[in-house]
């Protein structure tokens, strides 16, 4: 991955101003999948929570824990999508290493870390990934090169 791919999170702007629903999105490679994942958590905020305000306040209106909602929501959605409907795979980081570098793999301290979680029901991802959302919106964490990952396995290499 380029480093562009490497810094690249789930950023979103500031909570509670006219732009609280949106993430930010750098040029390059990475904006066509946050643009996918922009449109998703729109849905959510507009359609899916349950909430009093209009429209234009539903968007507007948004604070941390409701942006990490919509990204659980959406990103759940996504690889839900991916997997078929009956499955869907999240990748997280770990400390320890789960593939030892052999033959033309160089290692990149990365894809070795990774772990796959699998589930069965659409909710039980959506929590998984709420509870663990630093994971895909921190500074450093490689957020969307996880969810490229989780997206990957969610739909199989077969398929």
């Amino acid at each position: 991955f380029s480093c562009e791919w490497e810094k690249a999170n789930f950023r979103f702007r500031e909570p509670y101003s006219d732009l609280g629903y949106a993430l930010e999105a750098e040029k390059g490679g990475t904006r066509a999948l946050l643009m996918a994942v922009q449109a998703h958590i729109i849905t959510y905020l507009l359609f899916t929570r349950n909430t009093e305000c209009t429209d234009l306040e539903r968007l507007c209106s948004v604070s941390r824990r409701v942006q990490g909602e919509a990204l659980a929501a959406a990103l759940a959605e996504t690889l839900w999508a991916a997997g078929g409907g009956g499955r869907a795979v999240v990748c997280l980081i770990t400390t320890a290493l789960h593939i030892a570098p052999r033959g033309d793999y160089t290692a990149d301290n990365f894809t070795e870390r990774i772990q796959l979680f699998e589930f069965s029901e659409k909710a039980a991802a959506q929590e998984f990934i709420f509870d663990h959302i630093s994971c895909f919106k921190g500074e450093g964490s490689h957020g969307v090169i996880l969810f490229l990952y989780s997206l990957l396995f969610s739909r199989t290499l077969k398929r």
